[in-house]
């Protein structure tokens, strides 16, 4: 009997964690289905809250099977200060001496895969490939050196030089790379020293989200006085949502802001909207999908930012729930980044560079009056969800690590 290839994936965040976590859960429990005996090596759950979720972090080793797939869960340092250099560096250190205490042997796996941004991961599954002679793929989620420049985590010039040239040599010891955005394509052909495959693979909805949307019914009328927002994710420094609370904050627009999110930066925004008094903001925690499948249904806008100079790093996946829901997304980015250029070529909604929010008053005010605007942005958001099935996606995943593994011809990035 011909045995399942097997895979080791390699990745800070899982199921619970959000965002991501979900995401490369996904992954891992779709190549299950497909054939594949999958491994999953990855950090306890401590993401967004940057806390122990399961007061398990620690030395052990924690083992699990979680949808066919092979959890293992290594403890690692969880900084308190997520925008400190030395607690990221601490951070990213940890996680491959961490996972160090268990050494594969060659003819255990036939490929590893490992996400970036965590560069720490990107280099252990460097040392595994020499170790164990298997060929490995790169999953570029974010480009750390971008992100931790855009964050200010990093704030010398000559630091942020040294980290992406170390970047860029870990990278190129991988075989085949992935990305998620055609501008991080560019990016990453640019960066190849051997010629590797770049392959175009995007993320999408999660499978278990995108059936709670499906079970609440989508919404018939256009938006009301006052224009409902929601805010839903990650609140770090590469959002940089207070800036945008302070302008809407400044002005006499008619809007109801409720931002739900955990993060480095989410305590700052939870004391600014106690502090700030104005009725028109509220804090809350992160929800479950149920709840989250039900506001995307019910507001108006999903606020999404990006800080300005972030560069060519991401797409933020907030994105894709609200195309599946129908919801437009209030965009505020640089235009040249892939997020600007998603929202540019989708029109899933209004899109202001920071220089131009003092006009997003304006739009909100307005915005009950045109109708035919919103009617479109609906249908922008729902035509662009097609292009992030995930089935179609897995199935290319699939094809690919096969090519990959057992050397049919691959298909290269010109």
């Amino acid at each position: 009997m011909k045995r399942a290839p097997r895979l080791l994936v390699l990745v800070n965040v899982y199921r619970p964690d959000l965002g991501g976590g979900v995401l490369f859960a996904d992954l891992a429990e779709g190549l299950v289905e497909r054939g594949w005996d999958v491994t999953v090596r990855c950090a306890v759950p401590y993401y967004p809250e940057w806390t122990d979720k399961t007061g398990a972090n620690g030395l052990g080793i924690v083992e699990t099977r979680e949808g066919g797939v092979r959890v293992e869960r290594f403890g690692l340092f969880i900084p308190s200060r997520p925008n400190s250099l030395v607690q990221r560096l601490l951070y990213e250190l940890s996680f491959p001496l961490s996972l160090s205490r268990r050494l594969p042997s060659p003819g255990d796996y036939d490929a590893i895969m490992v996400y970036c941004p965590l560069v720490g991961a990107v280099a252990w599954a460097a040392v595994l490939k020499r170790l164990v002679g298997v060929p490995l793929w790169l999953t570029v989620q974010d480009l750390s050196a971008d992100a931790a420049a855009a964050s200010g985590i990093v704030r010398s010039g000559r630091l942020n030089r040294l980290f992406a040239a170390v970047q860029r040599a870990l990278f190129n010891e991988a075989d085949a790379w992935s990305t998620i955005a055609p501008a991080m394509v560019e990016r990453l052909v640019a960066l190849r020293d051997r010629g590797q495959p770049v392959h175009y693979l995007p993320n999408w909805l999660h499978r278990s989200l995108a059936q709670a949307i499906a079970d609440v019914p989508a919404r018939a009328e256009p938006p009301r006085a006052p224009v409902r927002l929601l805010y839903s994710g990650n609140l770090g420094t590469k959002q940089e949502l207070l800036r945008l609370c302070e302008t809407l904050h400044a002005s006499d627009a008619a809007f109801a802001f409720r931002i739900q999110g955990a993060g480095g930066t989410a305590p700052a925004v939870r004391e600014w909207v106690e502090r700030s008094g104005d009725p028109r903001f509220t804090f809350a925690p992160l929800s479950d999908e149920a709840d989250l499948a039900r506001a995307l249904r019910a507001f108006d806008l999903l606020v999404v930012t990006e800080t300005e100079g972030a560069g060519g790093s991401f797409i933020p996946s907030k994105l894709l729930p609200a195309m599946a829901a129908g919801l437009p997304v209030l965009a505020v980015c640089d235009a040249d980044t892939p997020f600007g250029r998603e929202m540019t070529g989708s029109g899933a909604g209004p899109a202001f560079r920071w220089s131009e929010i003092e006009r997003i008053p304006g739009l909100l005010a307005d915005l009950p009056n045109r109708p035919d605007v919103f009617a479109a942005w609906v249908q922008a958001c729902r035509a662009r969800a097609v292009a992030f099935d995930a089935g179609r996606i897995l199935d290319e995943y699939d094809r690919l690590l096969h090519e990959l593994a057992f050397g049919r011809t691959r298909s290269a990035t010109p």
